[in-house]
C-alpha cells in the first residue's frame, strides 16, 4: 500500500515517535540517552514549525528520519555497546565498536542534503562550486560544534559523560569523528546531488 506524498512526512513522524519511545524505555543510561537524542528533541519541533513555511522533499525527510533513528539507537544502547556492531566487532576481531562512525558519517551525509536544499530553495545561489563549498563548510561546522558540545559536557559532568563521549580508548576519536563527517558530506555531494535534484524538481512541479 503506497503512502500519498503529502502524508509521507506524517507517517515518518509517527515512525520516529515510536522509535523514540522504544529508545527511552529501558535505555542503558538516562543521562547518556538524553545527550544522544538532544538533536532529535530540537530538530523535530523545528521541522514541524517549518512545515507550513518550508516543506522539504520526501527524500530529505526520509534521511532525517534515518539519522534520528541512528541517534536514538545510539542513545538506547550507547554507541560503544550497540549489539549488531558488537557482533561485527567480535566476528571480524575489530579493536572497537564502530557504530559511532556510522553516526558521524550520517552527521555529514544528512545535513549536506538539508543545507543544499535550503540554499537552493531559499537563496538565489545556483548549483556549482560555491554551493558545494558552502554545503561542505556547514557540515564541517556542525561536526566541530558537536565535538565542542561533547567537550563541554565532559568538562561539566566528568566521568558521567564517558559513555556519551564513546572514545573507547582512542586518543584520535575526535579527529576520526570529523573525518567520517567529512566523508559523509563529500559522499552526498559527489554521488547523490542528481538524485536530490530530481526530488527538488518534483517539489517545484
Amino acid at each position: 500500500m503506497s503512502v500519498p506524498k503529502k502524508a509521507f512526512p506524517a507517517v515518518l513522524l509517527a515512525a520516529v515517535a515510536a522509535v523514540f519511545l522504544w529508545s527511552l524505555i529501558g535505555c542503558h543510561d538516562l543521562f547518556t540517552w538524553f545527550l544522544e537524542v538532544v538533536p532529535v528533541l530540537i530538530g523535530i519541533p523545528v521541522l514541524i514549525w517549518l512545515y507550513p513555511r518550508l516543506r522539504f522533499t520526501n527524500l530529505v525527510y526520509s534521511l532525517i528520519a534515518v539519522h534520528a533513528t541512528i541517534l536514538m539507537i545510539g542513545g538506547h544502547y550507547t554507541y560503544a555497546l550497540m549489539p549488531l556492531f558488537e557482533r561485527l566487532k567480535e566476528s571480524f576481531h575489530l579493536d572497537r565498536n564502530y557504530y559511532d562512525r556510522l553516526g558521524h558519517f550520517a552527521q555529514g551525509f544528512v545535513p549536506a542534503f538539508i543545507t543544499r536544499e535550503v540554499l537552493l530553495r531559499v537563496t538565489t545561489l545556483q548549483r556549482g562550486k560555491m554551493l558545494n563549498t558552502l554545503v561542505f563548510s556547514v557540515c564541517m561546522a556542525i561536526s566541530a560544534l558537536y565535538e565542542l558540545f561533547e567537550f563541554a559536557v565532559a568538562k561539566a559532568s566528568g566521568a558521567t559523560a564517558e559513555a556519551f563521549l564513546g572514545t573507547q580508548g582512542d586518543p584520535w576519536d575526535t579527529q576520526w569523528d570529523m573525518t567520517f563527517c567529512l566523508i559523509g558530506a563529500l559522499t552526498a555531494l559527489l554521488f547523490f546531488s542528481r538524485i536530490h535534484d530530481r526530488g527538488l524538481r518534483a517539489v517545484k512541479g
